[in-house]
């Protein structure tokens, strides 16, 4: 126990969610993010001391920091697996497989690939290069900085900041890692197609072919400050029956 206590207390957390607020970068189509309002408030001449406050929150399960279930996506209308979307699997109240509520807690080695300085797309060399000296494994967490995280509170900056082209899928997806993050919008290189896989080619890659989790706009920006390549990764999706996503808020572990 005492062993267990003092490695806790000597080790250091790097929290990479970013801050939730109405009017924060969101993809188009997940609009309007998310909204927090006070439907109780704190005031005077309720009858004793003690008052209460809480808020309505509504937030669309891709806004902010937030992980992809593998219902998200489907090629030909068949999810990761062959699961064929029809009206059993695809409801109005959810999906009744591959929903985010089968996502386990993510547990893992996580390692991080600083590719700022490799531009728009990066793809496998960009991905090799950043990734010399480490090894990664199957069952890794593979987490790659694109440089937008710092741009979170820009938000046209941040929306049209770059991604992962399909080579850096495809390099990522041969190493079979748990899951893959990055601290841009989508993965991907927001509105650029792939000559073969057309829009976001990394989302069909990652997970309706190989059933790799994508995590997005993560905070890398302290990891990277610090030079933090190797960490113990936690990231724990909400128990959303049927859902598609869900936010998240991970934590690297030193």
């Amino acid at each position: 126990m005492t062993e267990l206590s003092d490695a806790l207390a000597g080790a250091q957390h790097y929290d990479l969610e970013q801050p939730r607020y109405a009017g924060a970068p969101v993809w188009p189509a997940h609009e309007p993010g998310v909204l927090l309002k006070l439907h109780r408030r704190h005031e005077a001449g309720l009858g004793e001391a003690r008052t209460s406050a809480s808020a309505l929150l509504v937030m669309a399960e891709h806004s902010g920091t937030h992980i992809d279930a593998l219902c998200h996506q489907a090629e030909n209308l068949e999810l990761h697996g062959g699961v064929r979307v029809d009206a059993q699997v695809q409801t109005p109240e959810g999906f009744t497989q591959l929903g985010i509520d089968t996502v386990p807690p993510l547990f893992a080695r996580g390692v991080l690939l600083d590719c700022a300085d490799a531009g728009h797309a990066i793809g496998a060399e960009a991905l090799e290069r950043a990734a010399e000296g480490l090894e990664i494994g199957a069952g890794d967490v593979i987490l790659i900085r694109t440089g937008a995280g710092a741009l979170w509170h820009d938000r046209e900056a941040f929306l049209a900041a770059g991604g992962i082209d399909a080579s850096g899928s495809r390099w990522c997806a041969e190493r079979r890692p748990l899951a893959v993050g990055a601290d841009n919008m989508a993965w991907d290189v927001p509105g650029e197609d792939d000559p073969e896989l057309g829009s976001l080619p990394g989302h069909l890659i990652l997970l309706v072919r190989e059933g790799i989790y994508i995590i997005e706009a993560l905070n890398l920006e302290a990891l990277a400050r610090d030079g933090v390549r190797e960490f113990a990764f936690a990231c724990l999706p909400l128990k959303l029956r049927g859902g598609t996503g869900s936010p998240v808020r991970p934590i690297a572990l030193v």
